[in-house]
């Protein structure tokens, strides 16, 4: 296929409300026509977290607005597109179910394709929308719901090395952030806070930062903190220290972690010189400066996309959503919204090789 693809990608698997238009052809880079996104911050911010609820209701009242905005944007109307694609889970269901409603009401009225995406995979995908980075890659995925090394070989082919066995790296942010007052969402709250802190002020653990495999766990380092944070009468200076503390362990973790996948993709001869990183926690400044460091160390190639296309965003989806309709990968108007959804085929070949 050699003409470019335009397509609508549409996502509300959480709390933000978005729409993009994309062109291009895989393996990219592509060009993002429009991309809107519909924050619910304010609304989530006094209950300290997304409240389901709350964020299906708000997806019911922005989402036709939201679309009709990428469109006039992108300076199309849904004829000139080539099709629609939309986040079918993993997700909130409440918030799955009204894209991926709207999104068959469009392809039906239209007579365009469906795609039916799975969120992680439109994350995967973003480093070949931004960067035209080629398979096969190692991917960090790092979210509040999701913390997982796989080998992505394709389209619909992602093998996991390891993932969390209890919490993910975001999740842990936004304990943290609520115990420490700083607000939602965490991740930047933290984050903003941690830059004034000394990071070396409170040892806090590294969990599995030396065990076999590759998994991960932040569950112990919560509650380390929460420990912490009782133990001592909070100010500004106390609150900075356990911040910068905090994010130093988490971010260690997940960089030494990747250093170990990278040195094993290296001995299995896989043909890997990319990693990439993906998911709203990707946007960490420390994360990416660590990342950086251990990619140079070991010979490959970081990637990391923009911040605004590492939290949800309508672009990833559309641009997953071609490169599934370039492969004539089209899902039916039965395709049904899912609050779990597994990317990858577990190999234990690989999820238990020794690094």
């Amino acid at each position: 296929m050699t003409k470019e693809l335009t397509v609508l990608g549409i996502e509300t698997s959480c709390d933000e409300t978005a729409a993009s238009v994309v062109r291009g052809l895989a393996p990219g880079p592509g060009r993002i026509l429009s991309n809107i996104v519909a924050s619910q911050i304010a609304a989530h911010r006094p209950y300290g977290g997304v409240v389901p609820e709350i964020a299906a209701r708000a997806h019911v009242e922005i989402l036709e607005e939201t679309v009709e905005r990428a469109l006039a944007e992108a300076g199309l109307k849904i004829d000139d597109l080539d099709g629609i694609a939309a986040t079918a889970g993993p997700g909130l269901i409440g918030g799955v179910a009204v894209g991926l409603t709207a999104a068959k009401g469009l392809a039906l009225a239209s007579g365009k394709p469906l795609v039916a995406l799975n969120h992680l995979e439109a994350h995967a995908l973003t480093a070949r929308l931004t960067h035209g980075v080629p398979f096969p890659f190692l991917l960090l995925l790092v979210s509040g719901g999701h913390c997982q090394l796989l080998i992505c070989e394709g389209v619909g082919r992602f093998t996991r090395m390891g993932t969390t066995i209890d919490d993910a790296a975001g999740e842990a942010f936004d304990k943290t952030a609520k115990l420490l007052g700083l607000g939602f969402p965490g991740g930047p709250a933290v984050e903003d806070a941690a830059r004034t802190g000394n990071a070396k002020r409170y040892r806090f653990p590294r969990p599995l930062a030396d065990a076999a495999g590759f998994d991960f766990s932040f569950s112990g380092l919560k509650t380390a903190v929460r420990r912490v944070a009782d133990s001592v009468d909070f100010d500004d200076r106390i609150v900075s220290d356990i911040a910068a503390s905090f994010q130093a362990a988490v971010v260690e973790v997940l960089a030494g972690r990747t250093r170990k996948a990278m040195r094993a993709v290296r001995e299995m001869d896989l043909n890997i010189h990319h990693v990439v990183v993906a998911g709203g926690v990707a946007a960490n400044e420390s994360l990416s400066r660590l990342l950086c460091a251990a990619a140079a160390d070991e010979g490959f190639e970081l990637v990391v996309p923009p911040g605004r296309l590492c939290t949800d965003n309508g672009a990833m989806v559309a641009w997953a959503g071609l490169e599934r309709i370039q492969l004539g990968l089209i899902d039916s108007l039965s395709a049904v919204a899912r609050a779990r959804w597994p990317l990858d085929r577990r190999s234990e070949s690989v999820a238990g090789a020794k690094a």
